[in-house]
C-alpha cells in the first residue's frame, strides 16, 4: 500500500508539471526556453541544498550520473522545443507512447518479459490514452516537432531505466539536475526568451517541487516496481493532467475523457496486478 501511494503521488507530481507548464506558457507568462531553464535550475538548487543540509555528497563524476543528466537534458530540451509546434494532447500521446514502448522493449531484451496480462493491461491503457488525446479532427503534425517529442520520450525512458540502479535517490537526482543545468542552458543561445515574475514563479515550483522532489521520489520508488509496471503507470499522467486542467484551468471535460480515464485506470490495474515472466517465457 505504501508503494502504491508513493507511486500515485509521483504520478500526480508528473501531471502537475504539465498543468504548470501549460498555464505558464499558454498564459503568456514565459516562453518554452525560459521555462525549461528556470525549471532545471531551480530543481538543481533545491536538491543540491537538501543534499548539503543532510551532510551528503553529490556523485557528479560517476558514469551513471553523467548518463542520467544527459538523458534528463534530452527529455527537457526535446519536450520544451516540441511544444513550439505540436498540439499539447498529440505531444503527450507521442511522449508517453514512446516511453511505454521503449521500456517494454528494454525489459523484454534484458530479462523481464512482460506477461500476456501485462501486455493486455498496457494495450487497454494505451487505447484509453489514444481515445482521450487523439484530436477529434485531422491535425497536421509538424515533423520536426514529432521528432523532438520522440527524442524526449526516449530520454525520459532512459532516465527512468538508469534511475532503477540509484543507491541514493536524492543525491542522484541532485547530481542529475546540476549536470543537466548547463546542457539545458544551451537553449538560451539558439532561442529567444522572455520572463515575467509569474512565469519565473511557476517555473520554480515546477522545477523545485514537482520535478526535483518528484524525480527524487520516483528514483526511490523505481527499485520496487517491475519495469513493465513502471512503464504502464506513467500512462496515467496525461489523464491526471487533463482532469486537473478541467478542475483548475476550466478546460473542457466530456464523456470521451471519462470513458478514456476508465480504460487507462483499468489497464493499469491489469498490468500492476500481473506478475512478470522470465525472459523467453510467457
Amino acid at each position: 500500500m505504501r508503494i502504491f501511494l508513493l507511486t500515485a503521488l509521483v504520478m500526480v507530481a508528473f501531471a502537475a508539471n504539465s498543468v504548470l507548464t501549460r498555464f505558464a506558457i499558454a498564459g503568456g507568462h514565459i516562453d518554452p526556453t525560459g521555462f525549461a531553464v528556470v525549471r532545471v535550475l531551480s530543481g538543481a538548487v533545491l536538491l543540491a541544498l537538501l543534499v548539503v543540509l543532510r551532510g551528503g555528497r553529490m556523485p557528479l563524476l560517476r558514469r551513471q550520473q553523467g548518463l542520467g543528466a544527459v538523458t534528463l537534458a534530452i527529455y527537457i530540451i526535446g519536450f520544451s522545443l516540441a511544444y513550439l509546434t505540436l498540439d499539447a494532447g498529440l505531444g503527450a500521446l507521442i511522449l508517453f507512447g514512446v516511453v511505454q514502448i521503449a521500456m517494454f522493449a528494454h525489459g523484454a531484451l534484458f530479462g523481464v518479459t512482460p506477461t500476456p496480462r501485462k501486455l493486455l493491461g498496457a494495450g487497454v491503457a494505451f487505447a484509453g490514452l489514444v481515445l482521450v488525446l487523439w484530436p477529434s479532427q485531422g491535425v497536421a503534425v509538424d515533423p520536426l516537432g514529432a521528432v523532438l517529442m520522440i527524442a524526449a520520450g526516449l530520454g525520459w525512458a532512459a532516465y527512468t531505466i538508469i534511475g532503477r540502479g540509484a543507491s541514493d535517490p536524492l543525491a542522484g537526482s541532485a547530481g542529475n539536475f546540476v549536470i543537466c543545468t548547463p546542457l539545458v542552458a544551451i537553449l538560451l543561445l539558439v532561442q529567444p526568451t522572455f520572463y515575467t515574475p509569474a512565469g519565473i514563479a511557476l517555473g520554480v515550483v515546477c522545477g523545485a517541487v514537482t520535478s526535483g522532489l518528484g524525480y527524487a521520489l520516483w528514483y526511490a520508488v523505481l527499485p520496487r516496481l517491475a519495469q513493465a509496471t513502471a512503464a504502464v503507470v506513467q500512462l496515467s499522467v496525461p489523464v491526471i493532467a487533463i482532469l486537473a486542467g478541467a478542475l483548475l484551468l476550466a478546460e473542457p471535460l466530456g464523456a470521451k475523457v471519462i470513458i478514456a480515464t476508465a480504460l487507462v485506470l483499468g489497464g493499469i490495474g491489469l498490468a500492476v496486478s500481473a506478475r512478470s515472466a522470465p525472459a523467453g517465457r510467457s
